[in-house]
């Protein structure tokens, strides 16, 4: 048992050691890259304090969703309701399900990005919007 449990630890080390590797290699291009472009702005701007550039930390917003799944709890949101619904309605449910704080401007931002993908699969033939009832809003449903 422990020669199963060694070849599985040697495995997991060299991932880890070919990973690193990798790392370090992308990181000293990362620090050609920066060195190449503090020269050309010294070229450009030689009174410019480059030392005192703050880096930018880029963080994603906790509302993204990892590519493909807002489509798929779009499409599960609409195969189990009874009735066309609006993207609003959608963007609530998505916002419940994922136990998120339910903000007008998260509302706001959810039914931008539930259109947005709902008119893309609209394109591709995938959803589509029925007669329309009293109301402003455009209904959808799977095809």
């Amino acid at each position: 048992m422990t020669d199963y449990m060694v070849e599985g630890l040697v495995k997991k080390r060299a991932a880890l050691a070919g990973e690193m590797k990798r790392t370090q290699e992308a990181l000293s291009r990362m620090a050609r890259d920066l060195e190449t472009l503090d020269n050309a702005i010294k070229l450009v701007a030689p009174e410019l304090d480059i030392p005192a550039i703050a880096p930018k930390m880029v963080r994603p917003p906790e509302d993204w969703s990892k590519r493909g799944e807002m489509s798929r709890q779009i499409f599960a949101i609409l195969r189990t309701s009874q009735r066309p619904l609006t993207s609003r309605e959608i963007a609530a449910a998505m916002i419940v399900q994922r136990g998120m704080a339910s903000t007008p401007q998260l509302l706001n931002l959810m039914t931008r990005r539930v259109a947005t993908n709902l008119r893309d699969r609209r394109e591709q033939g995938l959803v589509v919007n029925p007669e329309q009832r009293s109301g402003q809003y455009l209904e959808w449903q799977i095809a």
